[in-house]
């Protein structure tokens, strides 16, 4: 599904009326014809679609992520799937104003980077990794990756972003990242590991043990690339549940 597709990014277009719309054939911009819906939705859809495709046209998915709902957000990605940088951090706790973060690893374009405190992980990195991409996936990272890079590296994240964890919850997948990816079968080629244990390696690490920080840099890029396997599976689930099934009129 793409977001030529969508509707309810429109003021005053709901999921009621959007599948109403993909019922009566309207189910991609190009075929919208003014019926269907009154005049004044109307004229805010054709508005909706011209300024729309001059934002596609850019590589630019910002004003549909900021309008549609955070579970609905996964849209986007077909647009931008080549340029969609998938990102996962590890700290030594869970409040922002007393802990730090150890690595951060981004997923892009089939290339995993890692960034480690202390070595490479600066402002400078995660901006340029960031303003490099047209949409950021996370995991949970809409109330922790992301508010813990701002607070501790005083940027601001604008990049286009979709959290995982609300349209995984919309196909019945709850858990941690890692139970979801057992209940998918998307493989890991390391140990079962836990965020407490990557607190553990950074200790380590800071008391000497090289071989600790390499197996956290392994855990940290086996989270950020799992996602793009899981990114793949979920927006084909949405698209037969929420797109074709409603198209089918079911």
């Amino acid at each position: 599904m793409r977001i030529e597709n969508s509707f309810i990014p429109v003021r005053g277009v709901g999921e009621t009326t959007e599948r109403k719309l993909w019922q009566q054939g309207i189910t991609h911009w190009d075929e919208f014809d003014g019926s269907v819906v009154g005049d004044t939705v109307a004229d805010r859809i054709e508005s909706f679609i011209e300024e729309g495709r001059t934002h596609l046209e850019r590589g630019d998915v910002s004003v549909f992520t900021e309008a549609l709902p955070a579970a609905s957000r996964w849209r986007c990605y077909e647009n931008v799937r080549e340029n969609t940088c998938f990102l996962d951090i590890e700290t030594t706790g869970l409040d922002a104003s007393c802990n730090d973060v150890t690595t951060v690893s981004v997923h892009r374009g089939g290339e995993t980077k890692t960034f480690v405190q202390g070595r490479d992980l600066t402002s400078q990195r995660l901006e340029d990794e960031l303003e490099a991409s047209s949409l950021l996936v996370t995991f949970n990272g809409q109330r922790f990756d992301v508010p813990f890079l701002e607070t501790c590296y005083d940027i601001d994240v604008a990049t286009p972003h979709v959290d995982l964890m609300y349209p995984c919850k919309k196909i019945g997948l709850d858990g941690g990242l890692k139970a979801i990816e057992k209940d998918l079968g998307i493989d890991r080629d390391m140990p079962d590991l836990s965020g407490r244990d990557a607190v553990r390696l950074w200790h380590e690490y800071e008391r000497g043990d090289e071989a600790a920080l390499e197996t956290l840099v392994e855990y940290n890029r086996a989270d950020t690339k799992n996602m793009e396997p899981l990114m793949e599976i979920v927006t084909d689930r949405l698209h037969e549940t929420v797109f074709e099934a409603a198209c089918a009129g079911e």
